[in-house]
């Protein structure tokens, strides 16, 4: 049976409690309450993620296993690489950070998840999101062309952990420039893991694998202990960071 929150002071379960795979909702750990920075923060330290659909609770999940991005096994297919190195070398293309954030996951709100109608980003959850953009929490990385938003995603950032979200694309390949962005600034950032939520074939194809959740928090524990990021810019020279940690050289 899941947990109902009534009121801000209601704390999470122990995710332990979340419904067991061969259920109904496999996951489910609550539903209810309200999506405040504070409860966000909650949730988001305890690896607990919202995700619901119009007319429907606040429902929170901690599925098990959990689908993340180590970014040390990030896989960058030959021709993505060849495209971002063209990218990167156009004065007409530029890789920004939260200029458009409201922007982002509005556009994201219109690109389904793999294998689902309709969208679980409701207006509810954009304006909760862009309340925490301006607290610092959530953040957006943009593939621009010719002055145009044509791509990106968006996440949620504590210590040294990023939580991805949704991403969006209006060209080919928008999306993930902005992905390869994120693992640049990651692993330039000491951030080792992205959290992906769910198993999607996309993000498999680049290296996402499933842990399983009492790893996973662990591991979320870990980075959660690190210093918050406080230098949300990009900039060429992070491109360098396609290549593993292990492959870089010590010049500048």
């Amino acid at each position: 049976m899941i947990t109902w929150l009534r009121g801000p002071a209601d704390p999470l379960p122990d995710t332990r409690r979340a419904l067991r795979p061969g259920s109904d909702a496999p996951g489910l750990l609550a539903a209810g309450g309200q999506l405040s920075p504070q409860r966000l923060t909650e949730a988001y330290s305890k690896g607990v993620f919202p995700w619901y659909s119009e007319g429907q609770p606040v429902l929170w999940w901690s599925p098990d296993p959990r689908m993340v991005l180590l970014t040390d096994e990030f896989k960058l297919a030959r021709s993505l690489r060849k495209t971002i190195r063209r990218f990167a070398a156009s004065p007409n293309c530029e890789l920004r950070i939260d200029s458009a954030f409201r922007r982002v996951i509005t556009a994201c709100a219109g690109t389904p998840r793999d294998g689902q109608d309709g969208t679980w980003i409701v207006p509810q959850m954009i304006e909760a999101y862009c309340a925490w953009h301006t607290l610092g929490r959530a953040h957006s990385f943009e593939t621009w062309i010719d002055g145009e938003l044509v791509g990106g995603l968006y996440g949620v950032s504590l210590g040294r952990m990023f939580f991805g979200e949704s991403m969006f694309s209006r060209r080919s390949d928008a999306s993930k420039i902005a992905l390869a962005a994120l693992v640049c600034f990651c692993r330039a950032h000491a951030v080792p893991m992205i959290d992906c939520q769910q198993h999607t074939g996309h993000l498999a194809s680049m290296g996402a694998r499933e842990l399983p959740r009492a790893e996973f928090e662990a591991r979320l524990a870990v980075s959660l202990a690190g210093l918050p990021i406080t230098d949300w810019s990009y900039d060429l020279r992070l491109w360098r960071w396609l290549e593993p940690p292990a492959a870089q050289d010590t010049g500048p």
